[in-house]
Formats: structure tokens, C-alpha cells, sequence
């Protein structure tokens, strides 16, 4: 039996009561636009949509022309007006211990306060608000007073450097900022309002466009803060002070309501525009169906970043439009020790788990003792978002945090997708482990060669999306061009868009994404994906985790380097352990997926949001001086790889 041949069945008992069966599919098939409009129309309009798509203008896409709503209204309002306003909508755990619960009535007071106090700082629709803050209320109040004010917000992730929110700034103009005085890193206080001081600069070289600052005290403990009489208010003495009164204004469908930047990219920063009603649409009509949301029962915790599109998509606008109880948690995964996610799980019964595949497997390096120590039969649902997920940490997943009885959804979707795009849907899918395994209703993809021909089963080719979907991308920020070069000019003559990344079908029709093609490697003529190897090699009793990187090679073209973590309380290896690796992979994929050298590390170069800095381990491989490492958590670690090389 091959691994691509084991399934997992949905439990009876989840079928029964799942949201959706497997007409679903069916049903957005025979009619894709119709089965969109059907999702529209779980939203609350102000004024109902003439259309549901025009493509008129391709690849700028219209969704749902002539219709008008509020994003935030969605999101709040109502579910307050249908007297649901004492449900919790927010339990917010803090890093240090502190907790708040916030109900919709108290979000949506809030929320008002915020847009008025927003209003008296000149802030008014169509304008653009820099948000820079940690895990914490006021930042999701934040998000939802700019979309309840038609000002389109843009989140930078508060571990970026103030290089990096300063050409974020300039580039969206932003009016305003919104930060923090600090905020708490592994338990210490560390200062954030000084990285905003410093974007902004002073005189000749202040950043022209922002008028005022609003700092939210989270840790005072810094005496010497800076203050720009002026510019700089607190949070308490403006959104404190503002009234709790607001009448929201209903925008067009494709009013733009957040800019996202993408990471990793030099030169100019490329901000992905969205737009309210297409992307709302499908992100809470995802929202229900992948996770088979129960109002007023379920628990949810999607442990994201609001830095990056996760935390957009499935911690503010995908949950409250649903009317969820969700988990907003400040802190990191081992503060003050490796049982945090599982005790914050146990006190809010927590049912729906959310988390990206490198936190799975540094729980797997951590060990199951630690999950075992705790109750967790409140779950019912797991998910796994970021990058695909190897097979091993897949039912590692299930059986240690899901009791072999939690179905996975193993989502693909990108900051330019808006939401979820291909996705088991748990109460119909026989899962495989580490594939996404299909579109979800009413997405179309194809997966082709270099000539857009579809390629066989089988064969690893590109993941394109050949139909326009609600929630995709508007453009790139004042620059159409750049929109049109990037995702669309490789398939120009299809009219297609590229997602980036490689993909195939298996013997079963399940589709299984490979990740980047920049991380498919060529050896020897062969196509293979990093997260193959990567796979193969976790499967070992004696590794946890694993990165792989195809650097240049004179005879192959490229070569396999593996970078290995061992599992927790090995602590010494035979002097035969990189040949038994590179053996392991030769039984688990082929003797040309053998990797050229493998190299035990204590840590991988990983950014705030957990993802794998692959182009780095690159530059160390091949003996270069190392590019940007400012995202990354510990830029330190690349002194503790080189020390283990070989």
C-alpha cells in the first residue's frame, strides 16, 4: 500500500451533523456564479448587487458591481441588532497571564468609539491607516473601525523592522498609525512605539503623509518614551473619551479594504489590494464550510499573526461574520513553558484548532508528553495553514492533539487568493495525509506544463486557477502593471492566474501542492520537490523537523543539502547517521531525491510567522554572504548552522 493510497474517513457521527454534504459540490459546479451569489446573500447588503461578476476589464475583476455594504456592520452590528450581543466574541489571552472577554455588544462599542475618534483625526474613507500592534484587542477594533469608516488599513506585522513599516507607510500613504508602546516578547517587555519614532523620521526626512499617532499602552515600561506633541495622542484619550454612537456608511462592492504587503521581496514592497464584498464573501462562506462552524457552540483558535493574511482572513473578518467565539492569543507557543496551547485549549474549550504546520512539528520536537499531560477532547476539528504539510506531522497531528478522531483540513490559499481556495471539507473528504486534496465549490484550477497542456496524474506540473473567484486579489497598489507581470503574464494567452506554486494529482484524482516552484529542484534532470525530501526525512524515528534546499552542483545541476533538527532527548547520533538519512530517502522517494550532505542543526532560520528562510540556508550552502534577515525570529542561528557544517 502507498502512502498516497491511505485515506481517512470523516466519522458518521461528524457527518451527521456537518454543515455541508457532498451535493456541495455539485450544486457550484452546474452553476459557478449563481453558487456565489447564493454565498453573497449571507451577508447583510444595504443595497443588493446588479451582477455577480464582471470580467470585462481581465484581470481586474469586479465582483458583486452595483451592490453596497459595510464590511464592519457585517462583522458586529448585526449580530448585536439579532440579540446576540452578550455571546463572547474575543477571549483574549495575554502573554503575561492577563485575559480579557469581549462580547459583540462591547466589540461593537468599541468599534464606534474607535471610528469617531479615527474621524476627529481626519480620518475619512478612501484614506490609509498604518496598523503596527501585537496580538491585542485594539488591534482587531483597529481593523474593524477602518472598514466600518471605508479607510482601507494596512497591518504590518510588529515584528518588522522600522525600515520595513516605513516603506510600507510611504507606499500606502497612511494618514495614520496605530501602535503600541511596547509590546511582550517570550515574557519580556520589549518597545514598539520607538520602531514607529524612527520609520517616521524627522524633518527633511519625516514621512510626509501621516498626520497623527495613536499609541495604545500595552506594557509601560518605558520611561523614556518619545512623544511628538501634535502627532502622538493615546488611545484612552481619544477612542476612551470618543462616543459609543456611529451610523455606518455602506461602501461599493470592490471598495479597497486593506492593503497586505507581501514578505521576503526586495526592492519596492508589492501591497495586494482587497476589496470588501468579494472578498468577504467568500471568506465567510469558507469560514462555515472548512471549518464547520456551529454558532454559538464552537470555540475557534487560528493561531496567526493579524501581520499577515491568516490573521485577516481567519481571525477577524472570516470568525465575526459568522458570529464566532474565537481565541486571541498575545503570546508565543512556549510562554512560560510548552504546555501554553494546550492549557489555554482545556480553560476556553477550545473545539477548532487552526495552527501552521512548524508549529506541529516543534510540538512533535517537544514530544507528546507534553499534549498527553492535558484534556483535550473539546476539539473536534483541526486545520493547517502556511505551507503544505509532510504526512508524518499530518497524523502526528491527529492522533496526538486530535485522539484519532479530529478531521484535518489542510488548506491552500495565499495572501493574493483573499481565502481558502483547495480544502478538504470535513464532513465529505477522505483525507490522505499531506494533501490538500481538492478545489473547494466554486474554485476552478488546473494543474499544466510549461505550454499550459494539463499533465497526467502523477506528474508534478503548475498550480494555476484558470476562473476568477470572489475573494481574489484587486491589484497591486498603484502599480496595475506589476499586477498584470506577476500574476498573469505567464499564462497571458489562457488568461490564467499563476499561483507560484507546483502541484500534482495522485493515482486518485488528490491534489497534493508541492510548494514554490522556486523550491522544486533539478538533479540531474529529475523535478523534485523540496517538501518531498522533506518529508521523507521527518519520517525518521530520530528527526523532527527538516529544510531542504537544492544549491549548485557542477555534475547534477543541483544538489540536495538537508538541514535536520533531532527529535527532543536524542542527544548523540552514530557516525553512520547522514548516510542512514540519505538512505531513508532513497527507500521513501529514489536514490536521486538522496541528499548530497546533511547537516544536524539545534535550530532552523525561521520568520515571525514560522515559515522556513530556505533562500538563506541557500546562501549559506553555497558559501554567499547572507541576504536580508530582518523577518527572521533569530538572526543568530545561521552561526550555529555554519558551526555544524560539514
Amino acid at each position: 500500500m502507498t502512502e498516497s493510497s491511505v485515506v481517512y474517513l470523516p466519522s458518521p457521527e461528524f457527518v451527521a451533523q456537518a454543515n455541508v454534504g457532498p451535493e456541495i459540490y455539485g450544486r457550484a459546479d452546474a452553476d459557478r456564479l449563481a453558487w456565489w451569489a447564493e454565498q453573497a446573500r449571507r451577508l447583510d447588503w444595504e443595497t443588493e448587487f446588479t451582477d455577480v461578476l464582471d470580467w470585462s476589464n481581465a484581470p481586474f475583476a469586479k465582483w458583486f458591481p452595483g451592490g453596497k455594504l459595510n464590511v464592519a456592520v457585517n462583522c458586529v452590528d448585526r449580530h448585536v441588532d439579532a440579540g446576540k450581543g452578550d455571546r463572547i466574541a474575543l477571549h483574549w489571552v495575554g502573554e503575561p497571564g492577563d485575559s480579557r472577554d469581549i462580547t459583540y455588544a462591547q466589540l461593537k462599542d468599541e468599534v464606534c468609539k474607535a471610528a469617531n475618534a479615527f474621524t476627529n483625526l481626519g480620518v475619512r474613507a478612501g484614506d490609509r491607516v498604518a496598523i503596527y500592534m501585537p496580538m491585542v484587542p485594539e488591534a482587531i477594533i483597529t481593523m474593524l473601525a477602518c472598514a466600518r469608516l471605508g479607510a482601507t488599513h494596512s497591518v504590518v506585522f510588529a515584528g518588522f523592522s522600522s525600515a520595513a513599516l516605513r516603506s510600507r507607510i510611504d507606499d500606502a500613504e497612511a494618514k495614520l498609525v496605530v501602535t503600541t508602546d511596547g509590546q511582550y516578547r517570550r515574557g519580556e517587555p520589549a518597545p514598539l512605539k520607538s520602531a514607529v519614532d524612527e520609520a517616521l523620521g524627522t524633518g527633511a526626512d519625516a514621512a510626509a503623509s501621516v498626520a497623527h499617532v495613536v499609541v495604545v499602552k500595552r506594557t509601560n515600561h518605558d520611561p523614556s518614551l518619545n512623544w511628538v506633541a501634535g502627532r502622538d495622542v493615546w488611545w484612552d484619550d481619544t477612542v476612551g473619551e470618543a462616543s459609543p454612537e456611529h451610523e455606518a456608511e455602506a461602501f461599493d462592492s470592490d471598495h479597497p479594504l486593506f492593503l497586505l504587503y507581501t514578505s521576503g521581496t526586495t526592492g519596492k514592497p508589492k501591497g495586494i489590494v482587497h476589496g470588501s464584498g468579494g472578498y468577504l464573501t467568500q471568506t465567510s462562506s469558507t469560514f462555515h464550510n472548512v471549518f464547520d462552524h456551529k454558532e454559538g457552540r464552537d470555540v475557534f483558535w487560528c493561531g496567526a499573526d493579524i501581520g499577515w493574511v491568516t490573521g485577516h482572513t481567519y481571525i477577524v473578518y472570516g470568525p465575526l461574520s459568522n458570529g464566532a467565539t474565537e481565541i486571541l492569543y498575545e503570546g508565543t507557543p512556549n510562554t512560560p513553558n510548552e504546555h501554553r496551547h494546550f492549557q489555554i485549549i482545556e480553560k476556553y474549550g477550545v473545539t477548532l484548532y487552526y495552527m501552521a504546520p512548524t508549529l506541529i512539528r516543534t510540538f512533535m520536537k517537544w514530544g507528546r508528553a507534553i499534549p498527553d499531560a492535558h484534556d483535550l477532547s473539546s476539539l473536534r476539528l483541526l486545520g493547517s495553514v502556511g505551507e503544505p504539510i509532510n504526512p508524518e506531522a499530518w497524523r502526528w497531528y491527529r492522533d496526538a492533539i486530535g485522539g484519532n478522531r479530529c478531521p484535518i483540513v489542510d488548506t491552500w490559499w495565499q495572501t493574493e487568493t483573499g481565502s481558502c481556495m483547495i480544502s478538504p471539507l470535513p464532513g465529505v473528504t477522505a483525507t490522505k495525509p499531506g494533501a490538500a486534496m481538492a478545489p473547494m465549490p466554486g474554485i476552478s484550477v488546473r494543474i499544466v506544463d510549461d505550454n499550459g497542456h494539463d499533465v497526467p496524474r502523477g506528474e508534478q506540473g503548475y498550480l494555476v486557477v484558470d476562473e476568477p473567484w470572489p475573494s481574489m486579489l484587486m491589484g497591486v497598489w498603484g502599480d496595475d502593471d506589476r499586477y498584470r507581470d506577476t500574476y498573469w503574464s505567464r499564462f497571458a494567452e489562457q488568461g490564467w492566474y499563476f499561483a507560484g506554486d507546483g502541484a500534482r494529482y495522485d493515482e486518485d484524482g488528490a491534489l497534493w501542492v508541492l510548494g514554490r516552484v522556486d523550491d522544486v529542484m533539478n538533479v540531474s534532470g529529475h523535478r523534485i520537490s523540496t517538501s518531498e525530501v522533506e518529508s521523507a526525512l521527518v519520517t525518521h524515528p530520530d528527526v523532527a523537523e527538516a529544510a531542504v534546499i537544492g544549491a549548485s552542483d557542477e555534475t547534477t545541476g543541483q544538489g540536495i543539502v538537508a538541514f535536520v533538527i533531532l527529535r527532543e532527548g536524542i542527544t548523540s547520533i552514530p557516525d553512520s547517521f547522514e548516510q542512514d538519512l540519505r538512505n531513508h530517502v532513497a527507500v521513501e522517494i529514489s536514490p536521486i531525491a538522496k541528499p548530497r550532505e546533511v547537516n544536524v542543526v539545534p535550530e532552523l532560520p525561521k520568520t515571525r510567522s514560522g515559515k522556513i528562510m530556505r533562500r538563506l540556508l541557500k546562501d549559506v550552502a553555497e558559501g554567499r554572504e547572507l541576504g536580508d534577515t530582518s523577518t527572521l525570529v533569530d538572526p543568530t542561528v545561521f552561526e550555529n548552522i555554519r558551526s555544524r557544517r560539514r
